[in-house]
Protein backbone atom coordinates (compact mmCIF):
# COMPACT_ATOMS: atom_id res chain seq x y z
CA UNK A 1 0.00 0.00 0.00
CA UNK A 2 1.00 3.61 -1.15
CA UNK A 3 1.43 5.37 2.35
CA UNK A 4 1.07 9.10 0.64
CA UNK A 5 -1.63 8.37 -1.73
CA UNK A 6 -3.70 6.42 0.45
CA UNK A 7 -3.21 9.40 2.87
CA UNK A 8 -3.92 12.21 0.55
CA UNK A 9 -6.76 10.02 -0.41
CA UNK A 10 -8.00 9.97 2.91
CA UNK A 11 -7.43 14.14 3.50
CA UNK A 12 -9.09 14.65 0.38
CA UNK A 13 -12.22 12.83 1.08
CA UNK A 14 -12.22 14.82 4.20
CA UNK A 15 -11.97 17.97 2.33
CA UNK A 16 -14.02 17.10 -0.50
CA UNK A 17 -12.24 17.15 -2.84
CA UNK A 18 -10.09 15.86 -5.88
CA UNK A 19 -7.06 13.82 -4.67
CA UNK A 20 -4.89 15.78 -7.27
CA UNK A 21 -6.11 19.12 -5.69
CA UNK A 22 -4.17 17.80 -2.24
CA UNK A 23 -0.30 18.54 -2.48
CA UNK A 24 2.40 17.33 -0.26
CA UNK A 25 2.92 21.26 0.68
CA UNK A 26 -0.72 21.85 1.93
CA UNK A 27 -1.87 23.08 5.35
CA UNK A 28 -4.85 20.96 6.43
CA UNK A 29 -6.20 24.46 6.57
CA UNK A 30 -5.78 25.57 3.04
CA UNK A 31 -7.66 22.54 2.22
CA UNK A 32 -10.25 23.56 4.13
CA UNK A 33 -10.00 20.57 6.78
CA UNK A 34 -11.42 22.18 10.40
CA UNK A 35 -10.85 20.55 14.42
CA UNK A 36 -13.61 18.11 13.24
CA UNK A 37 -12.40 16.67 10.14
CA UNK A 38 -9.21 16.36 11.57
CA UNK A 39 -10.53 14.36 13.90
CA UNK A 40 -12.08 12.43 11.57
CA UNK A 41 -8.89 12.03 9.23
CA UNK A 42 -7.04 10.84 12.44
CA UNK A 43 -9.89 7.89 12.68
CA UNK A 44 -9.40 7.20 9.39
CA UNK A 45 -6.00 6.87 8.87
CA UNK A 46 -5.74 4.82 11.94
CA UNK A 47 -8.47 2.19 10.65
CA UNK A 48 -6.39 2.03 7.11
CA UNK A 49 -3.27 1.49 8.44
CA UNK A 50 -4.52 -0.73 11.51
CA UNK A 51 -2.00 2.13 14.05
CA UNK A 52 -2.77 4.67 17.14
CA UNK A 53 -1.69 7.80 16.04
CA UNK A 54 -0.38 9.72 19.44
CA UNK A 55 -2.83 12.91 18.95
CA UNK A 56 -4.85 14.18 21.17
CA UNK A 57 -7.95 16.47 19.43
CA UNK A 58 -8.81 18.12 23.16
CA UNK A 59 -4.98 19.53 22.77
CA UNK A 60 -3.67 19.13 18.98
CA UNK A 61 -0.75 21.87 19.69
CA UNK A 62 0.76 19.18 22.57
CA UNK A 63 0.91 15.84 20.03
CA UNK A 64 4.14 14.97 19.37
CA UNK A 65 2.33 14.22 15.85
CA UNK A 66 3.14 16.88 13.33
CA UNK A 67 -0.04 18.07 11.33
CA UNK A 68 1.60 21.37 9.77
CA UNK A 69 1.13 20.04 6.89
CA UNK A 70 0.08 16.92 4.37
CA UNK A 71 4.19 15.80 4.43
CA UNK A 72 4.45 16.02 7.83
CA UNK A 73 1.43 13.54 8.17
CA UNK A 74 2.87 11.34 5.24
CA UNK A 75 6.09 10.95 7.25
CA UNK A 76 4.52 10.62 10.71
CA UNK A 77 2.23 7.52 9.17
CA UNK A 78 5.57 6.01 8.02
CA UNK A 79 7.18 5.97 10.68
CA UNK A 80 4.43 4.59 13.25
CA UNK A 81 4.01 2.26 10.07
CA UNK A 82 7.45 1.20 10.41
CA UNK A 83 7.06 0.71 13.82
CA UNK A 84 3.86 -1.47 14.11
CA UNK A 85 6.02 -3.77 11.28
CA UNK A 86 9.17 -3.44 13.32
Amino acid sequence: MDIKNKVIEIIADQAMIEPSDVTMESTLEEIGIDSLGLVESIFAIEEAFDIQVPFNANEPEKSEFDISSVAAIVRGIEKLVAEQHA
